[in-house]
């Protein structure tokens, strides 16, 4: 080998080196998410029924641990029967709901230094977050007593069957990040609780009056999530190494 070629084999190595290192430090600027929630209302009507719903993401990723999410929610709320085993007024609902949600989850790994601590590299992908949104409720509702016992019935219970909703998730969860063959985190499944706050009667469309039924509470649903994202777009680089090689 000449000392020309050796040269320049040297000048490969180093620059493969590099880019594999630079790799790991380097992260996908958009993405986009799918996936389902097993969920459950918190209303005014006690006994409530778990259904499922979709969700879809927009994802702006400000950096590997901070991702801007807008989210597309779809599924349905239900509770209450016209027998008092289920509802002592026999009250019932089901909301075939439509949700809007800005949220913005943060990852330990914005702000932990893991280096190449095992056990802080499994940590830096738990999240918290929190952001705003709007419910839009579509109701089918038993307006009208149907237990004698507990009223006159022709009694109509009061409220709106169609509204929106301001509301306010409260996020946790975990993140799995999934390598592609730049080493860049090219896909990730979100497996998390949510906890929506909603402000408004409108998610079961019941307004009770307070002087009669028990209705002090903020509507809230909750759901257990799974996500699953594709990313794409500008390639990043990040100030720390997003995938450690010795994990």
């Amino acid at each position: 080998m000449t000392l020309k070629r050796f040269i320049l084999f040297i000048v490969a190595v180093i620059a493969a080196i590099k880019a594999e290192a630079q790799a790991g430090f380097n992260y996908y600027e958009f993405g986009i998410g799918g996936g389902l929630s097993y969920e459950r209302g918190y209303t005014n009507i006690p006994r409530q029924n778990n259904n499922i719903a979709y969700n879809f993401n927009l994802i702006y990723n400000y950096n590997p641990y901070l991702p801007m999410e807008l989210e597309i929610q779809k599924g349905q709320l239900s509770g209450g029967g016209i027998t008092v085993d289920k509802d002592r007024y026999g009250r019932k609902y089901v909301n075939n709901f439509m949700a809007l949600y800005a949220h913005v989850d943060v990852q330990l790994g914005s702000f932990i230094d893991y280096g190449n601590d095992k056990f802080l590299n499994f940590a830096k992908n738990f999240y918290f977050g929190s952001g705003f949104g709007v419910v839009k409720n579509n109701n089918t509702v038993q307006r009208t007593n149907t237990i004698a016992a507990n009223g006159p019935l022709n009694y109509v219970f009061p409220g709106q069957d169609k509204s929106y909703n301001y509301a306010v998730p409260l996020r946790v969860g975990y993140e799995i990040k999934i390598f592609d063959s730049y080493n860049e985190p090219g896909w990730a499944i979100d497996i998390g609780y949510v906890h929506n706050l909603v402000f408004g009667e409108g998610l079961d469309g019941y307004d009770d009056p307070t002087a009669k039924f028990k209705n002090n509470a903020t509507n809230q649903y909750r759901q257990f999530a799974i996500t699953f994202k594709y990313f794409f777009g500008n390639t990043v680089s990040y100030n720390k190494l997003v995938r450690d090689y010795g994990f």
